[in-house]
């Protein structure tokens, strides 16, 4: 179609020139000349016409090979989208499995202080109790005594043949099982 468009307005062309001419066989000769120059110009823009067709043909199979691997925005924010997803998942995970570590160690830790309790609670029970009323009912002569390491009431008063009560009532001890080192004691009675 473009051919025949060129070839109708080589032939106007020559047409115009042909009524200019002065003879017959000069006009004949311009318009040979003028559609041999038209049609190589046409032949020109044929070879143009199809180089670029054949460009065109070119760029869009590139195109439709570059759509699979080209990915739109939407794809990228639907893949994100899953990540987070998936991240949020495993992380509720494990924060769950976290949680009930905790818990069970909390757990053991309750269930050890309560034994231990138990256990204070049991010896404090077991301990003798404590004296806050004393008498004067023990000998008035007697001797002092530096406590050693090891002593007890029970092994001071054996050793001396006194009572071990004497030595509480003079001394005013409340709790017969807590001596200290170096306590100086008087015992009624002792020579």
């Amino acid at each position: 179609m473009r051919t025949t468009l060129l070839l109708f307005l080589a032939a106007g062309a020559v047409g115009s020139a042909f009524g200019q001419m002065n003879s017959p066989q000069a006009e004949l000769a311009s318009l040979r000349e003028d559609v041999r120059g038209l049609l190589q110009r046409v032949g020109e823009l044929q070879g143009r016409v199809e180089q670029l067709e054949r460009d065109n043909s070119t760029l869009r199979q590139r195109v439709v090979a570059t759509e699979d691997s080209v990915v739109t925005l939407r794809q990228l924010n639907d893949a994100v989208s899953d990540m987070n997803r998936s991240i949020q998942s495993a992380v509720s995970a494990s924060e769950s499995r976290v949680l009930r570590q905790v818990a069970q160690q909390m757990e053991t830790l309750a269930r050890q202080t309560n034994a231990a309790i138990e256990s204070v609670s049991r010896n404090a029970a077991s301990r003798a109790q404590v004296q806050t009323s004393f008498t004067k009912d023990y000998p008035s002569n007697g001797i002092p005594y530096t406590v050693q390491g090891g002593d007890t009431l029970s092994t001071i008063a054996r050793r001396f043949n006194i009572p071990v009560d004497d030595i509480v009532n003079a001394n005013e001890i409340p709790d017969r099982d807590r001596l200290q080192v170096g306590q100086t004691l008087f015992l009624p009675g002792a020579r």
